[in-house]
This record gives C-alpha cells, sequence and structure tokens, in this order.
C-alpha cells in the first residue's frame, strides 16, 4: 500500500571497466534516483478499502437539487449585518489564530527541508598567545560539504513536509468555512432567543390577566380559589420559562461575542427578526463533495506526506555519500611550516557511510512509517464516510423541517383564526376574556415551536452548505 512501483535500489558492482563505472557513479551524484509519486486521490479511496461496494457517481439518496455545489453560500442569506460580523470573527477570532500559525509553522519545515539539499558553507577561525610569547598558531579555513540525495532521502523528506503543509493549508481553509459557518448559525440562533424572548413577556402577560381574572371571578361569586391556584400555577410556569428564555438569549449573545474575539458581556443586538430561506440549493455527487471538501483534502495529503516518509525511511537503508571541500591559511610566530608547504592550501574528498548491521532499526522504522501510512489511510477513510454520513442527514433534516414547518404554519393560522372567532364571541357576551387569553396562549405556544423550526432550517441550510464543501466566499476567478 505504500508504494505504487519499484523502489530504488543500489547499483550492483559487476566487471565493467572502471571508466563506466565512475560515469555510472557520477549520474547518480547529478541526478539521483528518481522518487516515486504519492498514491492519487482515487488509489487513496481505493487503498482505504471503505468504498468497495459504495456507488459515488450516483446522485444523494436522501434527495437534493441537481447541479455542482456553488460558492459564496453567506451572501444568499442577504444579511449586510452578518457578512460584516463573519468578517471580524476571521480576524479575530482565537482558534482561527492558532490554526493560522500552524499553517506558518508546515512553511517553515519545507523550507528548513529544502535547506537539507543546499551544500552547508562554514568558516572556522583560531589562533591563541604563548606563554613565552608570540602567536602560538593562526588558521582560518573555509569548507563546504553536501550530501548527494541518491536514492531520494533527502528529496522523500522535503516531499513529505510539503504534504503537510498543503494539509495545514487546507485545514485551514476548513477552520475558515467552519468558523463562517459557526458564525451564521449563532447569529441566527441569537435572532431566534430574542424573538422568543419578545413571545415569551407576551405569554406571560396572558398569564397574569388569567391569573386577574380568576381572582375578580371570586370576588363576584362565580369563581372558586382552585380557579385561581391553576391560574397562578400556570403563571409560575410561564414565568419560569420566560427565565429559561432570557437565559438562553444572553448566552446566545455572549457565544457571537467569543466567536468574535469580543469581551463576552451579552451586549451585542441581534437582529429582530429571522432572513428567508434561500431558495433550493444545488448539493453535486458525493464523489464531487470528496474531492472539494477541505478537511478530506487535508486528509488526502496526510497520506501522501505518510508514503514520503516510507520512501524516506527506505532510503535510510542504502548508503551516503557526502562530500567536502575546504581551503585553510596557516601562520605561526612559533611554529616553523615546511618549506615545501603551500599556504594557503585546500583539498577535497567525500566521505561513505553505509549501514551494515543496526540491530534492525532501520528495518522496523521502515515498518512503522509503512503503518503510519495505513493508519492515514484509514483515517481518511473514516472522515469520509463520516462526511458522506453528514450530508444524507443533513439533508434528510432539511427535508422533515419542510414538512414540519408547513404543519406549524397550519397550526398558527388554525390558532389565529380560532383566537379570532373567540374575540368574537367575546365581544357579543358569548364568551369572556378567560377563553381569550387561553386561546391567546395557543396562537404564542405554536408560533414559538413554528420559530423554533425555521431557525433550524436556517442552521440546517448552512450546514448543508459547509458539508457539501461550498465556501462562503466567492470562490477567485482562474487566470
Amino acid at each position: 500500500m505504500h508504494a505504487h512501483g519499484r523502489q530504488c535500489e543500489p547499483p550492483v558492482s559487476n566487471a565493467r571497466p572502471v571508466v563506466a563505472v565512475s560515469c555510472a557513479v557520477l549520474v547518480l551524484l547529478i541526478a539521483g534516483c528518481k522518487t516515486l509519486d504519492p498514491p492519487s486521490s482515487d488509489e487513496v479511496r481505493t487503498q482505504s478499502g471503505a468504498f468497495g461496494n459504495m456507488t459515488l457517481n450516483e446522485a444523494w439518496k436522501a434527495g437534493a437539487a441537481a447541479g455542482p455545489v456553488a460558492d459564496n453560500w453567506l451572501a444568499t442569506f442577504d444579511d449586510a449585518q452578518l457578512n460584516s460580523l463573519v468578517t471580524e470573527a476571521l480576524a479575530n477570532n482565537a482558534d482561527l489564530r492558532v490554526t493560522a500559525v500552524r499553517v506558518e509553522q508546515a512553511a517553515q519545515y519545507v523550507e528548513l527541508a529544502n535547506s537539507a539539499m543546499r551544500p552547508a558553507v562554514t568558516i572556522l577561525g583560531t589562533g591563541g598567545v604563548n606563554m613565552g610569547g608570540g602567536d602560538a598558531l593562526k588558521a582560518i579555513s573555509l569548507g563546504a560539504s553536501w550530501e548527494p540525495d541518491l536514492w531520494g532521502r533527502i528529496r522523500y523528506g522535503r516531499n513529505a513536509y510539503r504534504e503537510s503543509y498543503a494539509s495545514a493549508q487546507s485545514d485551514f481553509e476548513y477552520a475558515r468555512q467552519s468558523l463562517a459557518a459557526t458564525m451564521a448559525k449563532s447569529w441566527f440562533t441569537a435572532s431566534e432567543t430574542s424573538l422568543q424572548l419578545e413571545i415569551a413577556e407576551e405569554m406571560v402577560k396572558s398569564a397574569e390577566a388569567l391569573v386577574s381574572l380568576a381572582q375578580k371571578r371570586r370576588q363576584i361569586g362565580p369563581g372558586s380559589d382552585q380557579d385561581i391556584a391553576l391560574a397562578s400555577a400556570t403563571l409560575g410556569s410561564f414565568q419560569d420559562a420566560e427565565k429559561q428564555v432570557r437565559l438562553a438569549d444572553g448566552q446566545a449573545r455572549r457565544a457571537l461575542e467569543l466567536l468574535l474575539g469580543r469581551y463576552p458581556g451579552a451586549e451585542i443586538q441581534a437582529r429582530r427578526d429571522l432572513p428567508a430561506l434561500p431558495g433550493p440549493i444545488p448539493a453535486g455527487l458525493p464523489l464531487e463533495m470528496l474531492e472539494r471538501r477541505p478537511d478530506l483534502i487535508a486528509a488526502e495529503r496526510r497520506v501522501a506526506a505518510a508514503f514520503n516518509r516510507v520512501g524516506e525511511a527506505k532510503a535510510a537503508r542504502l548508503p551516503s555519500i557526502t562530500l567536502n571541500a575546504n581551503i585553510a591559511a596557516l601562520s605561526s610566530d612559533i611554529l616553523q611550516l615546511k618549506d615545501d608547504f603551500s599556504n594557503p592550501t585546500g583539498g577535497v574528498g567525500a566521505r561513505l557511510v553505509a549501514p551494515i548491521y543496526q540491530g534492525g532499526a532501520l528495518n522496523t522504522q521502515v515498518e512503522i512509517r509503512t503503518l503510519e501510512q495505513k493508519e492515514a489511510a484509514a483515517d481518511y477513510a473514516r472522515l469520509a464516510l463520516r462526511a458522506l454520513g453528514d450530508v444524507e442527514n443533513t439533508l434528510a433534516a432539511a427535508n422533515s423541517l419542510e414538512d414540519r414547518e408547513q404543519i406549524l404554519k397550519r397550526i398558527v393560522s388554525d390558532n389565529q383564526h380560532a383566537l379570532d372567532l373567540v374575540q368574537s364571541s367575546q365581544r357579543i357576551g358569548r364568551s369572556d376574556l378567560r377563553a381569550v387569553n387561553q386561546q391567546q396562549l395557543g396562537v404564542d405556544s405554536a408560533r414559538l415551536a413554528l420559530l423554533r423550526v425555521q431557525s433550524e432550517q436556517l442552521s440546517q441550510r448552512v450546514n448543508l452548505h459547509l458539508v457539501l464543501g461550498g465556501s462562503f466566499e466567492q470562490a477567485p476567478q482562474k487566470e
């Protein structure tokens, strides 16, 4: 699984002429052994072993609009204040800054790996004073060394860091998309709790009116202490519910402020209504989702990085050569150099290191890196399967919420019609205010249920954009 193709092996010596061997060595020194490419996206899915019985080029089972997934979903809600808040969150969110620093760290590891492929140049100087007087020895030297990457060990390591950097970049992009989605959902939740609080306050007033009516009826005779007790208990329940909604409203505002990097003082003002739910969105195909979601792209790049680590570990079992050269100048007041000593002096050389036996450590390292690649492929499969489930569940939830919204709209309409009838009956004396207030409570309860579903619809729409891999921003124009 960890390689598709032959890994490079050291050249086998034979009875060729010395000149031919020297030329072959020179070619290896200049070009080195070609590194293998990591598995493609299709190969990663095949190696993960999780998609053998799946058809990823058919429509989603839960049903969705046909067409490719679009970006710039934030604009579909037509909320300028939300757009501004998302921009502020992207600039100030503490969690996102942590992820951004990780990307910068990954970039520096790439630079560090690149430096291993370049020659190292050092300068050394020494000098001292003899106790009897005069300089004991003065010397300065300039040296250079370079390890030709014969078998690709250094390049495999560099490639692994490049893939890790690409993975970190994709993780950062997914973090940005997740932050925008969380910001939008929190904004809708804050609007919902604000509207809930208004309805809860109205329900408390209706319940207070019922208590007052029960007390008046008791004073004039038709009422009873039981009526007052029941009305008071109902009022207490609505007062308790209003306190819970008020707490939830404050928590929603503080959650918004934390996302924005502000002090959580519950001071931010939410909008006074919920935006309209945009029309159906194209959901593409499952395979397209796997290829566009940044978190899955990051997981795929981690498989590629692990593949290169396998190549690096295999190449570490082969001989390495280090070329070096230096030039130095020596002088001394008390030491006499030979008459034929050439000053400055210099030379070139090479060092060969061939691992013979290290207790099995090198082979074990190859096995470890191979298992790490298997782990990375398994982790990709885990994330991909979960992503497929996320989309299907979100689509199913959206369909259910759409049906529920229609039902709850009818319930609100029916309750409102019943309230109109009760009010008409009360005006002509056929019923009293108790029936009016009780029916008003029914209307408010239905409005709360509808509000909850409509807010959940907006959140699920945001979830759908996120799990499909659509960006909240406009895609950059390709040149």
